[in-house]
């Protein structure tokens, strides 16, 4: 149908454009018919414009009015004018003024929407996520993706004015499976033979270094078939940034300036000068966690040293085998009645904890099951060392080191939910959290994997240990943590063929396999390789984070649900057999 191209956006006109002529697209967001006066709120993605229809004004404009429903999608021309008094509404920009309908087209009708096109709407996810176009017109999910495009403009400005080139790499790779699994792609022409959908560019990004481009980023797509949940989805996105003749400093440099100007720019928040540092030791030890939330204090407390004369078997047990016992300070939380207390002791058995020790403490003594199997010291010296005073919670969990210190990384945190110690208004902490091991041992399949990736550099200082004591090899990696999410990670990679033959063998990848899977990487080290490394940002986590959303799915167009179902196109589907007879696939 024919129409007038807008004049305006329904999110521009204020009272200076009081008296003009102006055409407005949009949908119908809102009909009120008030006396005869029919009152639309016009919606696009810049804003909602009031238009009047008035018998009095224009009986024609006014009469084609009445067919109007939510949702229909209508050109309307007309005048501004300011809105009578006592009408204003200040909860939007263009309250001031509203229009008044001199000529309406309809452009197309519209079907009652399964849920209300608002920002407070009661409908459950799947059902949006099948209406995803729907979903997507209310302001806050565009808000969301308005606020994602700036922070793709500002990641392209940035590496673009400190040097870095833009390259895309390859959607059809070789399948070189090391981690989470791969999505496979058949080939037609070549049969029995798959591409993979690449988990993330590294073994292009370093080619890239190989090739002479030292200062490469990319926002790119990648694809890990595993187990879902809140953050994260099939295919993400990561900003993928590489350089070379750098070292750890270097790339922390380049990171910290885009995550400054992302503050400013996003939050209007100035970014402290200096992001601290712990090592994963310490983050281990301290917080329970890899990534952990520094916004609120509740550090985990190691006491061995308090218990390694106890005889009491699990301490005693625990300390023989090098393991810990690790305890938690609950301030204040001594009136926890027993049936909270068992509700919190499920929470860590759940989690893999064979149980939870807790303690109240008295004005002279500890109130708790395992009491008796204390001495007077013991107890005396748990208090000294917790610092913990009369009302106060304790608890305590001992075994395999990591392990238990995730369990209780877990507890401090639901603790944190419970006390309340996040405020709404808290700083954000972002942290670097270094010296990764570069192995982690599976107790399953018997063997080593690389903690980041295969590609990963030891401590230089550590290379002879990697034959000899893999364990103890320390990895110059590093993530970069927003408030107890990890939002970036990073190595310095290996340059040299010998050390990567090194690092295969340490992961049990024999000499065939590596060239099979790695071979074109580890010829183009043959030839020249600089020292070089990178890291790569969560993309879909950042805008999470900076959306303030909990979930990835807010901040992606067309995000697939929990168990990695398409609601809204049905994917992923059935496909005929000609198809499958055509890749060479015949389904059992």
């Amino acid at each position: 149908m024919k129409f007038k191209k807008r004049t305006h956006t329904c999110g521009d006109l204020r009272e200076n454009n009081i008296g003009e002529n102006v055409v407005l697209n949009g949908w119908v967001a809102n009909r009120r018919d008030l006396g005869g006066v029919i009152f639309i709120e016009l919606r696009d993605r810049y804003g909602i414009t009031q238009v009047v229809f008035e018998p009095s004004y224009n009986s024609d404009a006014h009469e084609h009015a009445k067919k109007l429903r939510s949702e229909y999608v209508i050109s309307v021309e007309g005048k501004v004018r300011k809105r009578p008094e006592g009408t204003e509404n200040l909860e939007l920009a263009t309250g001031m003024i509203d229009m008044m309908v001199d000529k309406l087209i309809i452009l197309n009708q519209a079907e009652t929407p399964p849920f209300p096109i608002d920002d407070n709407v009661d409908a459950s996810e799947d059902i949006r996520l099948k209406y995803r176009y729907l979903d997507l017109r209310r302001n806050e999910v565009q808000k969301n993706l308005l606020l994602r495009h700036r922070m793709y403009q500002i990641t392209r400005k940035y590496f673009d004015s400190n040097g870095f080139v833009e390259i895309e790499t390859p959607v059809l790779m070789k399948s070189t499976p090391e981690g989470a699994r791969d999505f496979l792609v058949p080939s037609r022409l070549h049969k029995g033979k798959f591409y993979a959908l690449p988990q993330s560019p590294q073994t292009y990004k370093q080619i890239l270094m190989v090739s002479g481009f030292d200062r490469y980023f990319q926002i790119v797509k990648c694809f890990r078939d595993e187990d879902l949940r809140a953050d994260r989805q099939p295919e993400f996105t990561q900003i993928d940034v590489e350089m070379s003749f750098v070292d750890v400093e270097d790339i922390f440099e380049m990171v910290e300036g885009l995550m400054k100007i992302f503050f400013k720019e996003i939050l209007d928040y100035d970014l402290s000068a200096n992001i601290p540092r712990l090592s994963f030791e310490e983050a281990m030890e301290k917080y329970g966690s890899d990534k952990p939330d520094l916004r609120f204090g509740l550090k985990l407390v190691t006491l061995n040293d308090v218990f390694e004369k106890s005889e009491f078997r699990v301490f005693k047990d625990s300390i023989s085998q090098d393991g810990i016992i690790t305890g938690l300070l609950a301030k204040r939380c001594g009136d926890y009645t027993r049936n909270q207390l068992d509700v919190l002791t499920d929470f860590v058995k759940k989690l893999g904890a064979g149980g939870l020790i807790w303690m109240r403490v008295k004005e002279n003594d500890l109130d708790a099951p395992i009491a008796k199997f204390l001495s007077d010291e013991e107890k005396q010296n748990l208090i000294k060392k917790l610092k913990a005073e009369p009302g106060d919670l304790l608890f305590i969990l001992t075994g395999q080191k990591l392990k238990t210190l995730s369990l209780m990384g877990s507890l401090r945190l639901e603790m944190a939910k419970r006390m309340n110690l996040i405020p709404q208004d808290a700083e954000p902490s972002l942290l670097w959290v270094t010296d990764f091991p570069l192995f982690e041992w599976d107790e399953e399949s018997k063997r080593y994997y690389a903690m980041h990736h295969p590609f990963t550099s030891p401590r230089i200082e550590d290379i002879p240990l990697m034959e000899t004591d893999p364990v103890k090899v320390k990895a110059r990696a590093y993530d970069l943590v927003l408030n107890g999410n990890e939002i970036a990670g990073g190595s310095i990679r290996i340059h040299d063929s010998k050390l990567q033959s090194l690092m295969f063998k340490a992961l049990g990848i024999g000499e065939e396999e590596a060239k099979e899977k790695f071979g074109f990487l580890m010829n183009a080290f043959k030839y020249g390789a600089p020292p070089h490394g990178g890291i790569a940002f969560g993309f879909d986590r950042l805008a999470m984070l900076f959306a303030g959303k909990s979930s990835i799915r807010d901040v992606i167009a067309f995000p697939k649900t929990s168990s990695g179902l398409s609601l809204m196109d049905e994917s992923p589907s059935h496909v005929d057999e000609a198809q499958l007879t055509e890749l060479h696939i015949k389904i059992k």
